[in-house]
């Protein structure tokens, strides 16, 4: 890793559906609400948030959700007007594919977000090398997975 880099904080998302997505990722999810801001083309900052963003005239409301290792930056621009990606945009396009959970009793967790309603592309599956997961898209249709990792010694493992 690059001196001085520690790793990652969080993902940020941009929204159309603030209430929905905020739900969500806080109470579908378990993701602790942290701090809310906005801003608005005429307050202080706004031209830090401007030149950061690479925006002109922007304003926008934001949330940052507090997850275990990771938090979640929900953003809900008013201005410029924002365009809408297709719920159903394929994970081969190129950009950010997904968000990847990692879980424990994945079929429990598949099970509980399937009857809250989200939408999966199959059923949990088992790959090689001890990995359980599938793909599912939240209220915008980002992709999310949830996978187990059976294997106590799995290099991937964070815990």
């Amino acid at each position: 890793m690059l001196k001085g880099v520690k790793g990652v904080h969080h993902i940020a998302i941009s929204t159309g559906r603030w209430e929905e997505m905020l739900a969500f990722y806080r109470d579908l999810l378990g993701f602790t609400l942290g701090d809310k801001f906005e801003w608005g083309p005429h307050d202080p900052g706004a031209d830090v948030a401007d030149a950061v963003t690479g925006l002109k005239g922007s304003a926008a409301r934001a949330a940052l959700l507090k997850g275990a290792n990771l938090c979640i930056e929900l953003f809900d621009f008013s201005a410029p007007t924002p365009r809408r990606q297709s719920p159903d945009r394929p994970v081969c396009d190129h950009g950010f594919t997904h968000l990847a959970l990692d879980v424990e009793n994945i079929d429990e967790v598949y099970e509980a977000l399937r009857a809250r309603g989200m939408r999966f592309h199959t059923h949990v599956q088992t790959s090689g090398g001890g990995i359980r997961n599938t793909y599912g898209r939240d209220p915008d249709g980002n992709v999310i997975e949830i996978q187990e990792l059976l294997n106590p010694n799995d290099p991937g493992r964070l815990s």
